[in-house]
């Protein structure tokens, strides 16, 4: 089973992040951006929090409040919840699933490291299976009948 560090070896390990003091309408702008669905929320490079789509759309759009004047701190969710290099995938799998969260900062040694995503978690796990997969229909095809 592969491991996120596996995972942030192939897509890369750029993370973006924000100051809890930012507005959440700079929030949403570097999301919209970069094409990107969360925020990691760092204060002098310690992670405190993530900041998602998700959490703009419960706590500004459905409670009335305005992105320009409520801070990225207000929303965010904390503390976050990151896993290490080290986790495998099913351990990643299962917090992602108990947790209802789709992305986890990964930390290593205390520095953040990288962000996966439940989309990461599930094309590294889907290639690992057509792997197995295609492994197994290459030894029958060659055994002996």
């Amino acid at each position: 089973m592969s491991t996120v560090g596996q995972i942030l070896e192939t897509k890369g390990r750029a993370v973006r992040t924000i100051d809890p003091n930012a507005s959440v309408y700079e929030a949403v702008r570097i999301m919209a951006e970069h094409s990107i669905g969360a925020l990691v929320v760092t204060d002098d490079r310690q992670v405190v929090g993530i900041i998602s789509e998700r959490d703009y759309a419960r706590k500004i759009v459905l409670l009335g409040r305005t992105s320009l004047h409520t801070t990225v701190r207000e929303i965010m969710t904390s503390p976050a919840v990151v896993c290490g290099p080290e986790w495998d995938l099913q351990r990643c799998m299962q917090v992602m699933t108990e947790r209802r969260f789709r992305h986890l900062p990964v930390v290593d040694n205390g520095r953040l490291v990288g962000l996966v995503s439940i989309g990461d978690v599930v094309k590294s796990i889907i290639g690992e299976q057509r792997f197995v997969i295609d492994s197994l229909e290459g030894y029958l095809h060659i055994a002996p009948v």
